[in-house]
């Protein structure tokens, strides 16, 4: 008979992607039904809790150890594996006559380096403050930063005349070099630089570009928060100023969220005074989404734009609603618009609404968009691009409700990613399909010079009964359509 155990751990931290594969590890060993260790967010309690798991009093600083299993005996072998895989996070302590590590960031770098930042969020500034006193750009990758905090850092830096990408930087190319969720390129003509308020809108935009034979010089990513009106687009002036200053960079393209109208039009009367061509791809209403302004740019830098591609069979019509589950917070955000445009009102977490609830969203009758990357869903959590499980388990949910018309879905490739999304995606989608003909629609958005390949997942993904797009925005044209009872 299965047993459970549950202990709480006060005061014991590490990293969410540390103990994702610390849960891993003791997942492999046998008499083990299923294991959580984790950090006692409100998010992952709830998680805990639909696993059916009952939780004693905790608080965010505590880790929680979650065991399920198959007796009482296995249970010495559970916890022993637990302790080893902790054991193997810890840093040993410096041997005799060996030096120790340095103890803060200015004590280790110097004036021109790069120092990317991943803390959590409440103690970036800090470490990024330490390393702009350095001399040094900041990339800072944590997410749930304070905006007060933000805009300190950017005002620091600004007066230095240096650089704060992020915070929530996911994607940066810099020198050639890609930091965080950057995707490979398969060469192509360069000379485009990218300054972008969005994480996997630039990379959507890398990967369009990419596949029309032109290369990315560099990307630099400034924090998706950049162009809100507290922040008032200081790092996209940095940025700016930085790429027009490169001899490579021929041309940029500034990717952003929705942007306060008044942020952006102080950037373009800027950009306008620069000696390098900026073009501007901004979401929002009435604004083109990413493709449309890739292929603009694409004419105008007299390239033909390509047929972007498509693989699997066309998605069958439906009527019911519009279900989107994304990694992508731009993704999302793009394909609300263009659900919204045709369809009526959506509903998704990237609203400010008081009731952003996720079950609720869930069991609405409405289209809902939700985006699990957002960081109310990330808290003391993986990325979904790194750990699908959570939205893995609202795709069973969603498919498994008869209002649900279609599901729109993303894939975002690249380094740093799932090491391979469609073998945790696809068997999900073929499950979801199960008992009906589901509509399943997907953007895959990456490259061939990826280390997960764009060809092989797509395809993966269409031989679970997926239509699977390059480009995002027309995967949401797609299920717009297909429940409006169109075909390809």
């Amino acid at each position: 008979m299965s047993t459970q155990h549950v202990e709480v751990r006060p005061g014991a931290y590490a990293d969410s992607v540390t103990l994702l594969q610390v849960s891993r590890d003791v997942a492999a060993v046998d008499g083990i039904r299923a294991v959580q260790v984790a950090m006692a967010t409100p998010l992952n309690l709830e998680v805990l809790e639909s696993m059916g798991f009952a939780v004693p009093a905790a608080t965010p600083n505590d880790m929680v150890v979650a065991l399920s299993l198959e007796d009482e005996a296995a249970l010495d072998r559970a916890l022993a594996a637990v302790r080893a895989a902790l054991d193997t996070t810890h840093r040993p302590p410096p041997a005799a006559g060996e030096v120790a590590p340095p103890r803060t960031t200015r004590s280790t770098v110097g004036p021109g380096d790069l120092v990317l930042v991943s803390v959590p969020g409440e103690h970036a500034l800090t470490e990024a403050m330490d390393a702009l006193d350095a001399g040094c750009d900041v990339m800072v990758f944590s997410d749930n930063v304070p905006v007060a905090h933000e805009v300190a850092l950017k005002q620091a830096a600004t007066e230095r005349g240096l650089l704060v990408m992020g915070p929530d930087c996911g994607t940066a190319v810099v020198g050639g070099l890609g930091l965080g969720f950057a995707n490979g390129t398969s060469g192509g003509s360069g000379g485009i630089g990218i300054v972008a308020a969005s994480g996997t809108g630039c990379q959507q935009v890398m990967c369009l570009l990419d596949a029309a034979g032109i290369g990315v010089t560099d990307a630099l990513g400034v924090g998706g928060r950049d162009l809100s009106a507290p922040v008032g687009g200081l790092s996209t002036r940095a940025a700016l100023a930085r790429l027009d200053a490169d001899p490579a960079v021929m041309q940029v393209l500034v990717v952003s969220k929705p942007p306060a109208p008044e942020v952006a039009e102080a950037l373009e009367e800027y950009a306008a005074s620069l000696a390098t061509p900026v073009r501007f791809l901004l979401l929002g209403a009435g604004r083109p989404d990413l493709t449309a302004g890739v292929e603009e740019a694409l004419r105008a830098w007299d390239v033909s734009v390509p047929e972007w591609p498509t693989w699997g069979e066309a998605a069958p019509p439906s009527s019911g609603l519009v279900r989107g589950l994304f990694a992508g917070g731009t993704l999302c955000e793009e394909a609300v618009e263009i659900v919204a445009g045709s369809l009526g009102e959506v509903r998704s977490n990237l609203s400010d609404s008081p009731d952003a609830d996720l079950d609720g969203f869930l069991t609405t009758d409405s289209h809902v968009l939700v985006d699990f990357g957002d960081d109310s869903l990330t808290r003391g959590r993986v990325h979904p691009m790194i750990d699908p499980t959570y939205r893995l388990e609202h795709l069973a949910r969603v498919a498994a409700d008869p209002a649900t018309g279609v599901v729109l879905l993303d894939v975002v490739l690249g380094h740093g990613a799932e090491a391979d999304p469609a073998g945790s995606l696809a068997p999900a989608i073929t499950a979801a399909r199960a008992e009906r003909d589901l509509p399943v629609v997907v953007s895959c958005v990456g490259t061939e010079a990826d280390p997960q390949g764009l060809t092989l997942q797509a395809r993966a993904l269409a031989d679970a009964g997926a239509e699977v797009h390059l480009s995002n925005a027309a995967a949401a044209r797609r299920a717009v359509q297909v429940v409006s009872g169109g075909s390809r």
